[in-house]
């Protein structure tokens, strides 16, 4: 009985190369435990730089002591602070570089996408951990294999953030100098500090919003590391079995994805929309004279909106139409097997057909054979029923993969929604039209 056992899970591992049974991963585990301990892989140097990182900017909760500071910071820094300095900067006769009004809804705008930012990545990772919530864990079984690509994609992932960052920090600087010089207090050194608290507090709230919209983007695009050697695995893997198991596992990553996500893409995306609305009702409703010296904040807090955005509906779209268009692959190979073994048995009967032609005339020449003699090597030449059998059940098989795989695309989803090419589409033309109701609504041309 134990040896029958054995056997079976040496087959089922066989066939299943990328699919290890629990049991093994544990077991290998366990044996290369102690080397990843005293031998850390770049990736795991990657990992925890990564990790006190967003520990640096609040995201580690996993205590109540840290919790407790998170916020408490998130609070003073985030949102007091700049109140406080929009205060002390407020005089009579400066709204020529500045409008309270303008100021306070840019400041509650950026200050509850980053208390979204930080409430969603938070709980996500005191609950799985960086590993776990990056599928990098070692459990996973795809570690070894994916080392340098995963470690790849995180410094990559940093230096895009690096990359969106700078840019708006720059652009929030020139703003705060613009204001400096528009806005006098007593003294230079009192400008410059509520500048520079101006600042600092924004850096702050927009490093938190932005890495985790770089975090998501960074959790997709290692999915489709795993997308590519799918493909990969569809070409020299001919049991559809194994193919259907593993697409299956790539689903519920993305579903898993999906759900630890949905309530953060909801609440960016209608944050961003109720704030960019909010923006066109006060400046289509100010009575006063709009310039980049008083509105500015305007532009830096929409580029930083749209960015973050941009990142998360960019990566959504491309793991879901990579996901979609494993079916249109799978039809490809598909077609490319079916084609090849049609080739082959025309070949297989054409030299069958040639060899008989040759024993015909030779048997002019040297033998005389029966009747029964050639009914004998005709039947040896056609095809058995047991190919003719194995051929269309290895044909049905890729054809129940081929319809599995385009009923079952998968992909990033809010609550059922799709987000691909269609989604943004629907979101870009719903807010033009929205935009084009209230322009018509505020802007009134009268003649005299």
């Amino acid at each position: 009985m134990d040896e029958t056992l054995i056997v079976h899970v040496q087959e089922s591992e066989e066939q299943t190369p990328l699919l290890k049974s629990e049991h093994t991963q544990n077991h290998e585990f366990q044996e290369n435990g102690n080397a990843y301990d005293h031998d850390d892989t770049e990736l795991d140097k990657t990992l925890q730089k990564l990790e006190l990182f967003l520990t640096f900017l609040g995201f580690n909760q996993s205590s109540v002591l840290s919790f407790v500071v998170s916020w408490v910071f998130f609070l003073v820094f985030g949102v007091v602070l700049p109140v406080v300095m929009l205060e002390l900067n407020n005089c009579p006769g400066c709204e020529e570089g500045q409008i309270k009004s303008f100021e306070l809804d840019i400041l509650v705008s950026q200050a509850l996408l980053a208390a979204a930012s930080l409430l969603c990545l938070s709980h996500n990772l005191r609950k799985y951990g960086i590993r776990k919530f990056l599928f990098v864990d070692r459990y996973s079984g795809h570690m070894e294999r994916f080392s340098d690509q995963y470690h790849k994609k995180i410094s990559d992932s940093v230096r895009l953030l690096v990359l969106w960052v700078l840019p708006c920090f720059l652009l929030k600087t020139a703003r705060e100098i613009i204001r400096i010089l528009y806005v006098h207090h007593e003294s230079w050194w009192q400008s410059a500090a509520i500048s520079l608290a101006f600042i600092s507090s924004w850096t702050y709230i927009t490093v938190i919003f932005l890495s985790a919209s770089v975090l998501f983007h960074l959790v997709c695009s290692l999915q489709i590391i795993h997308f590519d050697d799918y493909v990969k695995f569809l070409e020299r893997e001919p049991n559809c079995f194994v193919l259907i198991q593993e697409h299956v596992r790539l689903r519920y990553y993305l579903s898993k994805i999906s759900h630890r996500f949905r309530i953060y893409l909801l609440l960016e995306f209608l944050i961003v929309i109720v704030s960019h609305f909010m923006t066109l009702f006060l400046t289509t409703g100010y009575t006063g004279l709009i310039t980049y010296i008083n509105g500015g904040d305007f532009a830096v807090s929409s580029v930083v909106e749209v960015v973050g955005v941009i990142l998360c509906l960019n990566a959504a779209a491309k793991i879901s139409h990579r996901a979609q268009g494993i079916g249109s692959i799978a039809s490809r190979w598909h077609a490319m097997a079916t084609c090849t073994s049609g080739e082959a048995s025309q070949m297989r009967n054409s030299t069958s057909m040639s060899s008989l032609e040759a024993a015909n005339r030779s048997s002019t020449l040297y033998m005389n054979f029966s009747e029964s003699d050639l009914e004998s090597l005709d039947f040896v030449t056609e095809p058995t029923n047991t190919q003719l059998a194995s051929y269309m059940s290895s044909y049905q098989k890729r054809q129940a993969l081929v319809m599995y795989l385009q009923n079952n695309p998968g992909g990033i989803t809010i609550f059922g929604w799709t987000v691909d090419r269609g989604l943004i589409n629907t979101i870009f033309f719903i807010e033009l039209t929205v935009v084009t109701f209230i322009l018509g609504k505020t802007i009134v041309f009268t003649a005299h």
